[in-house]
């Protein structure tokens, strides 16, 4: 199993700009390329939804996003470092949420539904002030 950590959560004012990175440990030995990444986020009181995907090297890195954040959002990844990357810009306070690295073995391309992903990080927190 994959071993994910978040970080790079933290407060902003709306507007602002956040980074943030999914560093894979574990059985990842030579297989990170071929692992499709997705970002979720849960905010208070809410279900956990789907934010942005990144297929797997064979899929030439498809990406992704959820209606709410294309144009804002971007998923990116360094196979070298084994890092996942969510370039979060001109944020909103609805971005209030913690937000989740997950991978999945099972499928190349950018997919989007939670039963699709079999490894999942502790989440980090990312607050957006008005």
């Amino acid at each position: 199993q994959v071993h994910l950590v978040e970080s790079g959560g933290g407060l902003v004012q709306a507007g602002e700009s956040l980074t943030l990175s999914c560093t894979a440990s574990g059985r990842t030995f030579g297989s990170f390329g071929s692992t499709a990444f997705g970002w979720f986020r849960q905010g208070s009181g809410k279900g956990r939804e789907f934010v942005a995907a990144i297929g797997t090297s064979w899929s030439g890195g498809q990406t992704n996003y959820a209606d709410f954040v294309k144009g804002r959002f971007t998923v990116s990844r360094d196979n070298a470092k084994e890092i996942v990357y969510l370039q979060m810009n001109n944020l909103k306070p609805e971005d209030t949420a913690v937000y989740y690295c997950a991978a999945s073995k099972q499928f190349e391309g950018a997919v989007k539904m939670e039963y699709q992903y079999d490894s999942w990080g502790q989440g980090t927190q990312v607050t957006v002030s008005s």
